[in-house]
């Protein structure tokens, strides 16, 4: 009956050393006003400069999703009062923005979407407020004032929470494959706001919009996304109209609420900042940091499916951190089984990662060391039972998969003559099973391969006793 019309606002903390307009540290977890200066606390006389880093990082993220890099950019001064707000006003952009007309294809289920980024623009950071019941105080923190920010802004062509938290997913993939933020939306260097509406299905015009903050991790957007839409759906129901206001999402009972209403909206009073002379950037740095690009998320998981012939959904895992593919072509590189490569990843190696808690590129395996594992199993060095047996250790442990087996003797037997004895030996001590076998209970087959496994503790090589199970059975008839 209804559909959802929703548009992110993305803010992304870019990973620069220094705050956008002083040579302060951007360092998280710091002391409290410790990374602070005359600058970026907004003191009588301190003058901003750009940082040109800053700069670079934010075109690099605007070339990526297409938008147009304009030549001149102009900061604004975007006045409001909020105690952790020092210099009464955020240094951003409005009328002239760094980017623009962009747009960034996402994939949810089979379907493929195209989603319009209106516009990209720098920012500068606010400061964190700290309230604590217990001493009926609050507290200001301006470490992160000054911090450089970028804001992303979405046309409005979302149509579901997964829509929305798919488009997340592929910002955060690119800006973490671009080296230009970390992603972490519990730091708070990467967060979003969303406008909500609902519509007849069918219509044009746009509903009455509400904007939700305080959403913190995916799980949060898609939860505050859903409850929102189901709200607007009860009061059009009810016959109640939907009032302009923003809301907050409050995790803990899963509702949003209001925070405030249209008529306390903010008048920001966007004015060109006097200190910061508009932005140019050269024809000339622009190129170059076109083609400083790394190849993209979506053109390595079409190229992984491709070169490599990976199912869409492995190609889709394996390409959502960056080091996670590197890690995977660094393997290939060394033993070129890519398919293998691919499943292991994929199941073994992802489940450690998780249980470690740990990410790709803290991966304690070196990549050659991963590639000997898979070659031991591929010549029948040690069987798949054996290697998924030992894999944990080796993993977590960073060994020399070569020298463990050796040690721990775990070197599949797979000399002929050694393993015919041994099949001999198990049929001759089960006479009434392989009788019954002859008699048409086939299913018995799995019966002697056990025993077989028994005596060799596990490193008979199972395709071999097959065969001579299959040879000696076949000749007792």
């Amino acid at each position: 009956m209804y559909e959802a019309v929703i548009g992110l606002e993305v803010h992304a903390q870019l990973k620069t050393r220094s705050k956008l307009f002083c040579s302060c540290s951007t360092a998280f977890g710091q002391g409290p006003n410790t990374n602070i200066c005359p600058v970026c606390t907004g003191m009588p006389g301190a003058l901003p400069v750009v940082n040109k880093r800053a700069v670079e990082f934010a075109i690099k993220m605007a070339l990526a999703v297409g938008c147009t890099v304009n030549d001149h950019s102009v900061f604004a001064r975007k006045n409001y009062f909020y105690p952790d707000l020092p210099k009464g006003y955020q240094i951003s952009q409005y009328e002239s923005p760094l980017a623009e007309h962009g747009e960034l294809t996402i994939q949810v289920g089979e379907e493929s979407r195209t989603i319009g980024i209106i516009r990209i623009h720098m920012e500068d950071d606010a400061g964190k407020s700290i309230h604590s019941s217990l001493e009926n105080m609050s507290f200001v923190d301006l470490n992160r004032t000054g911090v450089p920010l970028i804001e992303i802004v979405s046309s409005p062509d979302l149509r579901s929470p997964d829509e929305a938290v798919a488009y997340l997913k592929a910002l955060r993939n690119i800006l973490i494959y671009l080296g230009i933020c970390d992603g972490n939306m519990e730091e708070g260097n990467f967060r979003c706001d969303a406008n909500v509406s609902i519509r007849p299905r069918g219509e044009t015009e746009f509903g009455t919009r509400t904007e939700l903050k305080n959403m913190n991790s995916f799980r949060h957007v898609h939860r505050a996304l859903s409850y929102e839409i189901q709200r607007q759906e009860d009061l059009r129901q009810d016959g109640e109209a939907v009032v302009q206001e923003t809301r907050l999402y409050d995790d803990e009972k899963g509702i949003t609420r209001t925070m405030r209403g249209k008529e306390e909206a903010h008048d920001y009073r966007y004015f060109p900042d006097p200190d910061l002379v508009p932005l140019q950037v050269s024809p000339d740095d622009i190129r170059q940091w076109e083609e400083d690009l790394p190849e993209l998320p979506l053109a390595r998981l079409q190229r992984f499916s491709k070169d490599y012939g990976l199912p869409a959904e492995q190609a889709r895992i394996l390409t959502e951190e960056r080091d996670l593919a590197d890690y995977f072509e660094a393997v290939v590189a060394h033993c070129d089984q890519p398919k293998t490569a691919a499943h292991w990843m994929s199941s073994e190696m992802i489940r450690e990662l998780r249980e470690m808690q740990v990410s790709a590129a803290e991966c304690p395996m070196p990549a050659q060391h991963f590639a000997a594992l898979l070659k031991l199993i591929h010549e029948g060095t040690i069987s798949t039972k054996i290697g998924k047996q030992i894999f944990p250790e080796v993993f977590r442990e960073g060994r020399d998969p070569e020298a463990y087996v050796q040690d721990k003797g775990f070197v599949q037997i797979s000399d002929q003559t050694e393993l015919e004895s041994v099949v001999a030996e198990v049929l001759a001590e089960n006479p009434d099973e392989v009788q019954a076998f002859k008699g048409g209970k086939k299913k018995l087959v799995s019966f002697f391969m056990g025993q077989v496994m028994k005596k060799t503790k596990g490193q008979a090589n199972p395709k071999l006793v097959n065969e001579l199970l299959a040879r000696q059975l076949q000749n007792d008839e």
